[in-house]
């Protein structure tokens, strides 16, 4: 598999080179925002490692632009934030996980198995629920017949509940299969991604089909 990462500190660069080689996978490098976003178009690769903070081109604007090319190759965003809205800002540009730096290898390494493995299962039949509709593998989805607009990270969620209908997922379960987080301190970011989705899913239907269980979590389901 071939993975592309775009890092401008060289020192952080050639460690995850190393690693990820040593590991077996085909590494490509470069240092600056633009170069990454013009071999991500030109290429296809298995994976993308991303710095936010780059030189000529910040990774936020990359990703936002490769996805608005119709790219959809994993991102593993790397940031020296980690608020709620530092996250937000990066998963709501079309990033797929984030990693806060300084960070452990076998860290990154069990980010990059998890979204490798999580992009050979978007290959598949479409999945329909009520009126809803998710294709998996041109990422898309829609309600009614009309296309819903959704950022990588609420598609994620959307396609977790939709494999899972009718049944209650926990805010544990959802971190741990959407985000790859098991931790009580991430539930922030899952509650403001269920408002994104109602938002996009709900607001504008009369029948209503992401509820919250009190206490427990929420759930896909027509009543």
């Amino acid at each position: 598999m071939k993975i592309l990462v775009v890092e401008d500190e060289k020192k952080v660069a050639g460690f995850i080179k190393r690693g990820l080689e040593e590991d077996d996978y085909k590494v490509s490098v470069t240092y600056d925002g633009a170069e990454g976003l013009k071999l991500a178009l030109e290429e296809d690769f298995s994976l993308m490692i991303l710095d936010v903070m780059l030189p000529k081109k910040d990774g936020l604007t990359v990703i936002k632009e490769l996805r608005s090319a119709g790219k959809h190759v994993p991102v593993l965003m790397l940031t020296a934030r980690d608020t709620t809205e530092d996250i937000v800002s990066g998963l709501d540009a079309g990033s797929d996980d984030y990693l806060t730096k300084p960070f452990a290898f076998a860290e990154l390494l069990a980010r990059v198995r998890a979204l490798l493995r999580r992009g050979e299962q978007d290959r598949g039949a479409e999945i329909l629920f009520a009126d809803l509709r998710l294709d998996p593998v041109a990422h898309k989805v829609w309600r009614g017949g009309a296309e819903i607009d959704l950022t990588a990270k609420e598609y994620g969620l959307l396609e977790y509940m939709l494999r899972n209908p009718n049944t209650v997922l926990s805010r544990a379960m959802i971190a741990e299969h959407v985000w790859d987080y098991a931790f009580d301190s991430f539930t922030n970011i899952i509650d403001v991604y269920v408002n994104y989705l109602r938002k996009k899913v709900d607001r504008d239907f009369p029948v209503k089909l992401i509820h919250t269980v009190r206490g427990q979590g929420y759930i896909l389901r027509e009543k």
